[in-house]
């Protein structure tokens, strides 16, 4: 690989860093404003908002100009999101803002790998993107929970420092958002140096409403093209279960496993690892041409999903996430790579991940939207399961959200098992064209 190639994955490993500790410190600051419980699925609904409404808008943008000035311009606008969040605006609103960048971010940091790099290089390209944002993702976690900790030595420094000078002092929230504010920086600054490459199919007309019915003639024809629609499939699938099942594992990790929230934050990180070690094997063992191969995996992680429902050891609980982790990472690395191989044949790298993004995004925001009513629907599902039983074979009541808890691991579980087998049964025969 050439050296613009790891610079693209440095840029790429900060943002995400940041992205991920953020997360947590705006979790953090919701329950610092006594926010009620459901608002931590609609923070994520409201980053993933800008991915949907954007999309005919930021697959254009990322083929128009150099992928590299994209990915500073939307670093820089991910730090607004978090000058925002300090000067006291709403957090739903601010990380808003936050989504706004990310989804001008992502057509850039994966198009760009199509135009830097031939097609037999995507799947072991996609590894390293998909391995080092894992890492990222598992870093993320970790800071998140350590920027959170009261009693940090630096947040002491600083809220002394502050306060010493006569200034508004710090909470721990607001500190860990600083921190991320400093990474996005160093992003930005990382972005400066991807190497300019070609740009490909760049519109000859700039116009909203031509915007729009290019989209939407390079979403039909992702969905008409047969591997661009499983691949598509796939990829929505599991992003959606991905996203929510996070915020779901520190419930769990709450309730069945008996961790506090710094913890439970760095518990999130360990099906990372799993995903960083399926990217590897995917990277290892599979090809482009037999990507379809790997659809049965998919299949096996929801039914290892299920497996929360019983677990109440940490050390089981990490084998479990590490194992899923795997599974995740194993078909989807493949999936993406040849979801880009088939855009960029098509239609052009940003158009094709700006139509990626607007699915998958979709399915998060729906299967988000699943999950908050769920966990506002408590009561009624405590009542339902105190009806047949449940209550006096655990022998005590349901602590808060436990009965959401238990019904949203038994419908994500099944969901992605279900579509999984569906897909492979009907795609599993069709031919790689390249």
């Amino acid at each position: 690989m050439a050296l613009g190639f790891y610079i693209i994955l440095l840029a790429q490993f900060l943002s995400a860093l940041a992205d991920n500790a953020l997360l947590f410190a705006a979790i953090a600051l919701l329950k610092q404003l006594s926010a009620p419980p459901e608002y931590v699925p609609f923070l994520q609904q409201f980053f993933v908002v800008s991915y949907i409404l954007l999309a005919p808008f930021v697959g254009a943008f990322s083929d128009a100009i150099p992928k590299g000035q994209v990915m500073f311009i939307s670093n820089l606008i991910k730090l607004a999101g978090c000058i925002a969040m300090l000067a006291g605006i709403q957090p739903l609103y601010a990380y808003a803002l936050v989504g706004l960048g990310a989804a001008a971010y992502s057509p850039a940091k994966y198009g760009i790998l199509t135009e830097y790099l031939p097609p037999s290089q995507l799947v072991l390209a996609n590894s390293w993107m998909e391995g080092l944002t894992v890492l990222a993702i598992i870093l993320g976690a970790v800071l998140g929970g350590i920027l959170l900790i009261p009693n940090w030595p630096p947040y002491l420094v600083l809220r002394d420092a502050l306060a010493g000078a006569g200034l508004k002092v710090l909470t721990l929230p607001e500190f860990a958002i600083l921190v991320v504010l400093l990474l996005y920086i160093a992003a930005a600054i990382v972005n400066l140096y991807i190497p300019r490459v070609h740009r490909d199919h760049s519109l000859p007309r700039k116009n909203p409403w031509f915007l729009i019915k290019d989209f939407a003639a390079s979403f039909m024809l992702l969905w008409r093209d047969p591997l661009g629609k499983v691949s598509l499939a796939v990829t929505t699938l599991f992003w959606g279960v991905g996203s929510t099942l996070r915020l779901i594992v520190l419930v769990w990790a709450t309730l069945q496993l008996n961790l506090d929230l710094e913890r439970s934050t760095q518990l999130t990180a360990i099906s990372a690892i799993g995903i960083a070690l399926g990217s590897a094997a995917a990277a290892k063992w599979v090809r482009l041409e037999s990507s379809l191969k790997v659809l049965p995996v998919g299949i096996a992680m929801g039914v290892a999903i299920l497996g929360m429902l019983v677990v109440r050891d940490w050390h089981v609980a990490i084998v479990l996430l590490v194992l899923a982790g795997a599974m995740g990472g194993f078909f989807v690395v493949p999936m993406n790579a040849l979801l880009q191989h088939r855009g960029h044949q098509l239609m052009g790298a940003g158009h094709s991940i700006a139509v990626q993004n607007f699915n998958e995004n979709i399915s998060i925001l729906a299967l988000l939207g699943v999950y908050a009513l769920i966990i506002r629907a408590d009561s009624p599902l405590q009542r339902f399961m105190r009806s047949i039983g449940i209550e006096a074979l655990k022998g005590r009541a349901l602590a808060p959200t436990e009965a959401a808890y238990y019904v949203s691991v038994l419908l994500l579980g099944l969901f992605i098992s279900w579509v999984m087998f569906l897909l492979y049964r009907r795609y599993h025969h069709v031919e790689y064209t390249d």
